[in-house]
């Protein structure tokens, strides 16, 4: 069977069984295609080692349309797509390459940016709360730092999905799990605050305004997306004279590693990040080092006094 015949059913079990997001399905139909693409979709009992050999070269060496090269973490993602897709036609007894004689390549491990309590401090004292625009844009600052939401589960909530009288909420993350997300009591009155600015009854929590607000109808406003959230976080950081590159992610790091610093189980804040592998959090545990020298030269003995 060639491999484009079985792409789809692949990818529409890794939607249906496996609980991925669409967005993730693209992107592996993507990782997929490309192999394609070399191999001039080749049968998938002719893949072998010496394929897989010349495949990763092709990677390494591969230039997208703006003449860019892949980072190596993209060339792993393509590798573990194709791991995947072997291992499905394993279960279905379809015969191919085993999916453990893929390899993939060693990545150095990332490095985390994260802004101190100070610096989120810094940040919200830009925001002028005068305008319904930016009782919005607190709002979504003060809940991204309180909660550790990803910017698509963020962009997603509706009004009533979150309760800011019990401050917790259940949210939909990666693989389609549940988990629970706490929120501050400034986060709270800050999303109220906003929410009795609302004239209109649609259901996103956090709408896009129109530049023309006074004579727009509630009929066009929509919902906020993840392009908007980073355009506002941009304006604030530069505001604040933060010269980090800062992301919505970045606020999701600084909530994982102010927990962390204030004595927070690492178990704990993989519940609350959802993650489903603990090892996915101990990269924020790295960050903490330097925290733990200042615990040392405060609390520690110094046998010279």
């Amino acid at each position: 069977m060639y491999m484009s015949e079985l792409i789809l059913d692949y990818i529409e079990h890794l939607e249906v069984e496996g609980g991925r997001s669409a967005h993730t399905a693209e992107n592996y139909t993507l990782y997929l295609e490309r192999f394609i693409e070399f191999t001039d979709d080749i049968t998938v009992d002719k893949i072998t080692t010496e394929v897989i050999r010349k495949y990763r070269l092709w990677l390494n060496r591969y230039k997208n349309n703006n003449d860019n090269e892949l980072a190596t973490i993209t060339q792993s993602y393509h590798l573990i797509a194709l791991r995947g897709f072997l291992n499905y036609l394993s279960k279905r007894d379809i015969p191919s390459l085993s999916p453990e004689k893929i390899e993939l390549p060693k990545v150095s491990r990332r490095q985390v940016t994260f802004l101190h309590y100070d610096e989120i401090e810094r940040l919200l004292e830009q925001i002028d709360t005068n305008s319904d625009t930016g009782l919005r844009d607190r709002a979504i600052i003060e809940l991204l730092f309180s909660s550790g939401l990803r910017v698509s589960e963020l962009v997603n909530l509706d009004r009533d999905h979150v309760n800011t009288v019990r401050r917790e909420f259940m949210v939909r993350g990666k693989g389609q799990k549940d988990r629970p997300v706490f929120i501050s009591e400034s986060a709270s009155l800050h999303v109220n605050n906003y929410l009795q600015t609302r004239t209109d009854s649609l259901p996103p929590l956090f709408i896009n305004y129109s530049r023309n607000n006074e004579t727009t109808t509630s009929g066009n406003y929509r919902r906020l997306g993840a392009r908007s959230i980073q355009r506002i976080i941009n304006k604030y950081t530069r505001l604040a004279g933060i010269t980090k590159h800062v992301s919505p992610h970045t606020m999701r790091h600084s909530f994982a590693t102010d927990l962390l610093m204030n004595g927070a189980d690492i178990r704990s804040v993989q519940v609350m990040l959802g993650h489903s592998n603990i090892s996915t959090t101990q990269v924020y545990t790295h960050v903490t080092d330097e925290h733990l020298r200042e615990v040392h030269e405060k609390f520690h003995s110094d046998t010279a006094d």
